[in-house]
């Protein structure tokens, strides 16, 4: 018997429009789904670029008026790869055209328009129609098993949560002033683009809230150049224009949460020679895990209910049939890569749509991150801990 189909629409293509065509590719090929996914239209502003990209990531169609994508009755999902300055419009109007909505984190730029979003998912959710948040990390095997651990209380009582998230592309000063460095378009540097997903791990890992934060935030390079514009920007000593960074290039805080943790969190773009460093560690009254997003496919335990004698920490290769989503990839012992964490998000998300379940991350999810990134910047401009809003 044919399966259902369901008729994407991504907009945009540049890196996360690439790793979600992967995934919209790959998903059917590896899981079996309730629903078929077609690769309908590829939306995007430059129509040259566009059909480019449409034709290298296997697109069907192109488009550049989103709008007119909800009127269409052969697209049933919106896939949002925008920067976040659109998320909240793009999400709302989709939602409430009855198209299921997968968004890219962060949720959107401010809290309000979080709530927005959240409140239209939430709307939308009693037609039927579904949301999801694109926090990746979570569909890491060794992190989804991770959360089985503690799940099933082999951690204990949790005590400690260490998250960081290292990279250094912008420690260069004559690095030009990209989107992601002016807030009116990104909503904040570092803090919302890698803070985000440690903040939303941590809390999925241990399924409980940051209540309160005490926060450092700093910009390094406060200038840059940016070739081919003109408006808002400056000269700098050697003649070439520049303009204003308005985000964080690094973000630290403490928190505590709900069930009596405490945690330390720092995403930074200059810790050099580090390109894509992301890890936890989580200690509890019966055992620790630790993980380093550079050795992906590991997961270090530590049951501390053994013999000390025998108790050391043990290293855990998440390969295994029986580990999450590991049973439609490779034989024990082929390694994942990062493209495969897309392909597991689009797994959970097809077959929750196709079964009328609502995903997760949801956007209420995605809020609850944005709370803690709206306290960590009042607690980093106001030097006091801030009270996360529930």
């Amino acid at each position: 018997m044919s399966k259902p189909r369901l008729g994407i629409a991504m907009i945009g293509y540049a890196f996360m429009g690439r790793v979600h065509s992967q995934a919209w590719r790959s998903v059917n090929r590896f899981f079996d789904l309730p629903a078929e996914v077609d690769k309908t239209v590829l939306c995007g502003r430059s129509e040259v670029a566009l059909k480019e990209a449409a034709a290298t990531l296997g697109w069907a169609e192109t488009a550049t008026d989103w709008r007119a994508l909800l009127e269409r009755d052969d697209i049933d999902v919106i896939d949002i790869c925008t920067p976040g300055s659109s998320h909240a419009e793009i999400a709302v109007a989709a939602l409430e055209a009855g198209k299921h909505v997968l968004c890219e984190k962060p949720l959107a730029n401010t809290l309000a328009e979080a709530e927005a979003m959240t409140a239209a998912a939430d709307a939308a959710r009693g037609r039927g129609v579904r949301s999801m948040v694109g926090f990746n990390y979570r569909r890491v095997p060794a992190l989804a098993f991770a959360r089985q651990l503690i799940a099933d209380g082999r951690l204990g009582t949790i005590r400690h949560v260490r998250a960081h998230y290292l990279q250094d592309w912008i420690v260069d000063p004559d690095f030009p002033l990209v989107w992601r460095l002016r807030k009116e378009v990104a909503g904040s540097g570092a803090l919302g683009d890698i803070g985000a997903h440690i903040a939303d791990l941590a809390q999925y890992l241990v399924d409980d809230h940051i209540t309160e934060v005490t926060a450092l935030m700093e910009t390094f390079v406060r200038e840059r150049p940016l070739a081919g514009e003109s408006s808002g920007l400056s000269a700098s000593a050697g003649g070439a224009a520049t303009g204003e960074v308005t985000v964080d290039d690094a973000a630290l805080f403490l928190a505590r949460f709900g069930g009596g943790a405490i945690g330390t969190f720092e995403a930074t773009r200059f810790a050099t020679g580090r390109k894509n460093a992301m890890g936890l560690e989580i200690n509890g009254a019966r055992g620790s895990i630790a993980f380093d997003f550079e050795s992906m496919n590991e997961l270090w335990f530590h049951d501390h209910t053994l013999d000390p004698a025998e108790a050391g920490a043990r290293r855990i290769l998440v390969t295994e049939e029986t580990h999450p989503y590991l049973a439609a990839w490779w034989p024990p012992g082929h390694v994942l890569g990062y493209e495969h964490t897309f392909t597991h998000e689009m797994r959970d998300f097809v077959e929750a749509v196709a079964t009328g379940v609502d995903p997760r991350p949801s956007f209420a999810d995605g809020l609850q991150v944005q709370r803690v990134l709206d306290a960590v910047e009042t607690s980093a401009a106001e030097g006091r801990w801030q009270a996360v809003e529930r």
